[in-house]
């Protein structure tokens, strides 16, 4: 497995080693001792969600209780983005994007600190991912994701949104931030 640095501070893009044949592939996707010789501490909660294509979903994050989370496609292909909202840091409002898919079997690493999206670029596809923290309604918070402020390069134009991301606000307005 190899553990990649991006321009964010924190970020990791990992890339699994694949061991395929004619009968397919297998592959490690985490190993605690990993991870946590990179500081990333343990998981403590999964969750899966499968879209179709154009659903864009986010930007979440959550503060307090904020929460790292390990990405990965196992069907299909997204557009996976994050934002720094750590108030203090010198990438505070900068975002990076990545095609996550199934076929690249690449997976991020988002620290706590990050507001985070994707959208759909297959026909569907299913998005799992880990968290190094419990889901906290009332620590989520929505940032919007056609943000002029953030200029995110979506490759969507008119993205399948729930209310809550049709509802998100400016990074402007937001009222809590994680710090640095």
């Amino acid at each position: 497995m190899t553990f990649s640095e991006t321009t964010l501070s924190g970020v990791l893009l990992i890339t699994p080693s694949v061991h395929g044949d004619s009968r397919g592939f297998f592959l490690e996707s985490y190993r605690l001792e990993w991870f946590a010789q990179r500081g990333i501490p343990p998981f403590v909660q999964d969750n899966h969600s499968r879209s179709v294509r154009n659903t864009l979903r986010g930007l979440h994050f959550q503060h307090p209780h904020g929460q790292g989370k390990l990405i990965r496609v196992t069907s299909g292909a997204v557009y996976d983005v994050l934002v720094d909202v750590r108030l203090g840091s010198p990438a505070f409002g900068e975002w990076e994007g990545y095609e996550l898919s199934a076929d690249n079997y690449r997976m991020l690493y988002v620290p706590p600190g990050f507001a985070h999206g994707f959208c759909v670029l297959s026909d569907s596809a299913d998005f799992i991912y880990k968290c190094t923290e419990y889901y906290h309604r009332d620590s989520e918070q929505t940032l919007l994701w056609n943000d002029p402020a953030l200029a995110v390069e979506w490759p969507v134009q008119e993205p399948i949104l729930s209310e809550k991301d049709r509802n998100g606000v400016p990074l402007k307005e937001l009222s809590r931030f994680p710090e640095y």
